[in-house]
């Protein structure tokens, strides 16, 4: 397996929440005790990705898509709906708890992108969902640092330098032209932007 193919599959837009839980523990100020986190982890876990890939193999066997990778337009809608779903069920869910409620800024302003990318499908246009995800990641840890007033220089440029290297394999591996990546990246990025601002 190439190196494009596994990065793309490491950083595969329903591993990256639970990449960013993850994250979050590490780098949050709140004193959050294990038991919670473990509690938070298996939810976003569940719904972000078991849920996903159970949808995936349900649509495989039934014939409404014809490969894991779901490339097309057409094949991407319904996976696409139920993730809006889960995503809107995750930000109304973080939003209910003080301790760690921007979370929600996270699922809330990637929801708003899956929304916009949703629309368009109709004008044809196949935005790449692993830089949305990750624009999302890096949008998301630039608030916590604005949030918290904490300096997490070298975790924003590692997400950085992982979108590059990222975008640069979905551009060899042929999955997305420069502008589908470059939209992905640009619309999970100011859509966590957008979020903090308005709530």
């Amino acid at each position: 397996m190439s190196w494009q193919k596994i990065l793309s599959t490491i950083l595969h837009p329903v591993v990256m929440p639970t990449i960013g839980i993850l994250t979050y523990f590490m780098v949050t100020p709140n004193q959050i005790d294990i038991r919670q986190q473990l509690y938070l982890f298996v939810t976003v876990f569940i719904t972000t990705y078991l849920v996903p890939m159970l949808l995936l193999i349900f649509l495989k066997l039934t014939g409404r898509i014809e490969s894991f990778e779901v490339s097309s337009i057409k094949e991407r809608k319904i996976p696409m709906f139920i993730m809006m779903c889960v995503f809107l069920f995750l930000g109304k869910f973080f939003n209910k708890f003080d301790l760690f409620n921007e979370l929600s800024y996270l699922f809330f302003g990637t929801l708003i992108g899956l929304m916009i990318v949703y629309f368009t499908f109709f004008l044809k246009i196949k935005t790449s969902l692993h830089l949305l995800s990750m624009g999302s990641a890096l949008g998301f840890f630039i608030i916590l640092q604005l949030i918290y007033n904490i300096s997490i220089l070298p975790l924003i440029l590692i997400f950085t330098i992982l979108s590059g290297v990222l975008a640069t394999a979905r551009l060899d591996l042929k999955a997305h032209t420069p502008k589908e990546v470059y939209l992905g990246f640009f619309l999970g990025f100011s859509c966590q932007l957008l979020t903090y601002y308005i709530l």
